[in-house]
């Protein structure tokens, strides 16, 4: 039952997709990753590693490949707390060699390691970065360490392996095994788990990062949804075509579909909640950005397509707020029928609304307005521009960003700077957080059965944690 004190996220989300007027790829477009929120790197049949700047929708080429590299899939190494370490920006790429090779920004290969016969299908660094795994025609998934070194074989089957993907935790892995889809935990002696999860050979799937459900697509025209014991939780319609590819976006609320000339976004249950039709042929590969409000896709006719989330909508008594366009929200105010439109410098990125002030960030900003001026927000500057998480409550908020964590009154001032044992910001969510006027609770990041809690002191900068189980 919903309190009518309470904020609330009403899904009538859409994508708004741009496509740009001319392939900047000369072929098939087949894998991407971001590298930042406002940057994707693709790569295609025609040999060429292309960085886009996302505001422009323009292309810039950052290398041209020996014409027996056909990139297969894509991937930026995770920025763990924010930082990039003594490896820098490394990029994973895979190809149809049977090569895997790791490749920084410029373009230049530093480093190419035979590891299948046949194609690579997927590769993927791990969520924290330690490792990578890549999964091969030849029915192989190997484990690979950051610089190349082979780890392990984990899986030796019969059946090419079109996708696999790490588990939220890297403790585990699941692949696609023909009509099935198997999860091998890493730990040695653990059998696998395995089931039936299409009528035709299954394509793609994907593993939400913060939770434990799994998204598949196969030939036979459907995707599903399944919790990780291979329980059923949802079975799509009948699409016209195969599906080729599946994301969920990093915060699990919701994943997208890509098929022939098909784009659909769809929420955590399953539900369609946008279906665009794009003419770019197969959607062969689908990544998220980190803010989880943006999208790409690689496309068979050359094309990249970029998308973003619009009418995110939130509630709070007689006040709702509206992402109208990617700069633009509507504040409608139903017992005095106004309305106030917020223009903003830049994109918004996440937003709350809650006892009577509606707080939004920006790539470089966070916004507090209150109910009772909309005209005149309190702003101040964003410490590294990446917002994991905004927690409202009565008397201020809580703000996570990528390497900090601050608690803020309304009137925009640092009140205090959290901090806690085991702090893993980069996977922090809002169910393992609880905020109120003088408590701070944290699930602990090393012991699930575990709470850190700390009372709140508005002239403690540093906050005092205690653990409990």
């Amino acid at each position: 039952r919903m309190q009518l004190n309470e904020e609330y996220l009403i899904f009538k989300m859409k994508l708004k997709i741009t496509v740009p007027q001319h392939a900047f790829h000369k072929a098939a477009a087949t894998c991407l990753s971001w590298s930042s929120t406002e940057e994707v790197y693709s790569a295609g049949d025609d040999n060429q590693l292309l960085c886009w700047n996302v505001s422009n929708n323009e292309a810039t080429k950052i290398a041209e490949f020996n014409s027996d590299l056909l990139p297969t899939d894509v991937h930026f190494l995770p920025r763990i707390g924010g930082a990039l370490g003594k490896h820098g920006d490394l990029i994973l790429i895979t190809s149809t060699d049977g090569k895997f090779h790791t490749v920084n920004r410029s373009g230049r290969i530093e480093k190419s390691i035979d590891a299948h016969k046949g194609a690579i299908l997927a590769g993927q660094w791990s969520n924290d970065g330690a490792s990578l795994l890549t999964a091969g025609e030849d029915g192989f998934i190997k484990i690979w360490s950051r610089g190349g070194m082979l780890r392990s074989t984990v899986v030796s089957s019969d059946c090419s392996v079109y996708g696999a993907c790490w588990s939220p935790d890297n403790q585990s892995i699941v692949y696609t095994n023909g009509k099935f889809i198997v999860i091998k935990q890493l730990a040695p002696n653990t059998k696998p788990q395995k089931w039936k999860a299409h009528e035709g050979i299954t394509l793609c799937l994907s593993w939400s990062a913060v939770s434990e459900l799994i998204v598949s697509g196969g030939e036979d025209c459907r995707y599903r949804v399944w919790d990780s014991h291979g329980r059923q939780l949802f079975s799509s319609i009948l699409h016209d075509n195969p599906i080729t590819s599946l994301a969920w976006s990093p915060n699990g609320d919701l994943f997208a579909m890509g098929s022939y000339n098909t784009l659909r976004l769809c929420d955590y249950s399953g539900w369609s909640q946008s279906l665009e039709k794009p003419i770019t042929g197969c959607i062969y590969k689908i990544a998220w950005s980190n803010d989880g409000i943006q999208l790409a896709g690689a496309c068979a006719n050359g094309h990249v397509v970029f998308a973003h989330i619009v009418n995110r909508e939130v509630h709070y008594m007689n006040y709702s707020a509206t992402v109208t366009e990617r700069k633009t929200i509507t504040v409608r105010d139903t017992l005095n029928e106004t309305q106030e439109v917020l223009e903003l410098p830049e994109r918004v990125i996440q937003l709350s609304l809650r006892y009577s002030h509606l707080v939004l960030t920006t790539p470089s900003q966070c916004y507090i307005y209150s109910a009772s001026n909309w005209n005149t927000p309190t702003i101040f500057d964003l410490k590294d521009g990446c917002i994991i998480l905004l927690l409202l409550c009565e008397k201020h908020f809580l703000l996570i960003e990528k390497t900090s964590v601050g608690l803020y009154n309304y009137q925009g001032r640092l009140t205090a700077s959290p901090r806690w044992p085991n702090m893993r910001l980069d996977n922090l969510k809002s169910f393992h957080v609880s905020l109120s006027a003088d408590t701070l609770a944290v699930k602990d990041a090393a012991d699930p059965k575990s709470m850190i809690y700390s009372k709140v002191r508005q002239a403690n900068i540093n906050c005092i944690f205690q653990l409990f189980t």
